[in-house]
């Protein structure tokens, strides 16, 4: 377990949260975690954030953050919460600064689960 959490930190993936999380099931967090490739919470925020539809960024936002959370996609879920809790506020400056964060912190966790997916 050791060397695939120090495999997977670099992208923000959280391994041993993931497995204390999950009851040590490796197995069935792997088949979970590989399915967060076709979630559309982050391509609906980034869809919902360009047509400036706060209400509908923030639901998206929020729900990114509970996947992520669950998933223990640590990085990812620290960029959804800025984003959720400012658009909650109306900081709508403060969750569009936070987006470009939130997507490279989107691509590490899809490279990590590259990694997950191999081992």
């Amino acid at each position: 377990m050791a060397e695939l959490s120090d495999q997977l930190a670099p992208y923000g993936i959280d391994y041993v949260d993931a497995m204390d999380r999950f009851d040590n099931n490796a197995d069935l967090y792997k088949r979970l975690a590989l399915k967060y490739e076709a979630d559309e919470h982050y391509v609906s925020l980034v869809a919902a954030m360009e047509a400036k539809d706060y209400d509908q960024g923030y639901k998206e936002a929020h729900g990114l953050k509970g996947v992520a959370g669950n998933l223990s996609f640590r990085t990812l879920y620290d960029e959804a919460t800025i984003i959720s809790d400012a658009l909650k506020t109306g900081e709508m400056y403060g969750a569009e600064q936070h987006m470009e964060k939130l997507g490279a912190a989107q691509q590490n966790v899809l490279k990590g689960l590259e990694v997950l997916a191999q081992s």
